[in-house]
């Protein structure tokens, strides 16, 4: 029997009149619930939601790859009347089917950060390029190792084994960053490039670094770049170098730009990472339900892209020529969580 978990659902309504005749209500559907990046997220969707009169409800997986739940969150969504679904999906290509439901029962369905597979699966994506945030690491870590970087040792460190767009998009942004020709770019792992050590996954936490990292490390203990899909899991391989003292000697990079992520800059746990921004993304989903709930009228991707660009920034306090940046003090006045 499928559970369901409801991390929230919270009556946000204009008190003076000011609420429509007709209720809207919309559904945040998130990966988890404690990971920062999907926090800020809801706090951006409920601030949002708030202000246009929206009835807000979140729902979240237990774990990052908890695929079934949101399965069951698009369902309660669709039984409650909603007029659309923000959702970053666990298993992009899995989720399709309960996201032709939804659409088919008159629902917006826009992907937050994570396309779908295919892309217009959903009605549109608002989201980092997360190709170029991948790409971005890419060149700076390489930069940064000059005549090193062709004979580094790299770990992969990426999201789960269901290989989820966004975790593909950075994987494969951050080898060719680097100067890594790629196989298919569409999945990762089949590179032939003798540099790379060999890929894990995290699951996008701290202790799924830390694991990963440790597993890496065995198969080669002289490992000295790790490209990780976000900063929880960077600061569990992190912990994992740190452990066999070599923390002080390996460039880690990272996407994501939160609050800890920024900091773990300054204090040099990252060398660099590619800052993302979930609250833009998550208002800019509500305004977009709350149009479609109005006027039918469906959010454009940015032109040349088939999405909507929330946009990215380089993040390091180590800048190298070639490849914009800002410092961490400056991250800091912009990071979430």
């Amino acid at each position: 029997m499928k559970t369901l978990l409801k991390t929230s659902a919270i009556a946000l309504t204009l008190m003076a009149g000011a609420a429509s005749a007709e209720e809207i209500g919309a559904c945040l559907v998130t990966k988890t619930d404690t990971n920062p990046f999907f926090v800020k997220m809801r706090e951006g969707a409920e601030a949002k939601a708030a202000e246009l009169g929206i009835t807000l409800s979140s729902y979240a997986g237990k774990v990052d790859g908890d695929h079934e739940t949101q399965v069951a969150a698009i369902e309660t969504c669709i039984a409650s009347g909603a007029k659309g679904i923000l959702l970053t999906a666990s298993d992009t290509s899995s989720i399709v089917t309960a996201v032709q439901q939804a659409r088919d029962a008159g629902l917006l369905v826009i992907a937050l950060d994570t396309p779908l597979d295919p892309v217009d699966a959903a009605d549109m994506t608002f989201a980092t390029d997360n190709f170029l945030a991948g790409e971005l690491i890419g060149k700076w870590a390489a930069a940064a190792l000059g005549d090193d970087a062709k004979n580094a040792k790299i770990a992969m460190l990426d999201l789960a084994v269901s290989q989820p767009t966004v975790g593909v998009l950075r994987d494969q942004g951050f080898l060719q960053g680097f100067g890594i020709d790629l196989g298919d770019p569409n999945r990762w792992g089949d590179e032939t490039d003798p540099r790379i050590v060999g890929n894990d996954v995290t699951a996008g936490n701290e202790e799924g670094g830390r694991k990963a990292m440790e597993n890496l490390l065995a198969g080669d203990p002289m490992i000295n770049v790790v490209y990780t899909i976000n900063e929880p899991a960077a600061a569990g391989a992190y912990e994992a170098l740190k452990s066999i003292g070599r923390e002080n000697d390996v460039l880690i990079v990272s996407v994501d730009g939160g609050c800890p992520g920024v900091s773990n800059v300054k204090d040099g746990v990252i060398g660099a990472t590619s800052q993302q921004y979930p609250l833009l993304m998550a208002s800019k989903g509500i305004e977009a339900i709350a149009a479609w709930a109005k006027d039918g009228v469906k959010p454009q991707a940015t032109e040349g892209k088939d999405f909507f660009d929330t946009g990215v920034t380089l993040i390091t306090d180590k800048p190298v020529d070639g490849v914009d940046s800002i410092d961490s003090a400056k991250g800091a006045e912009l990071c979430w969580g």
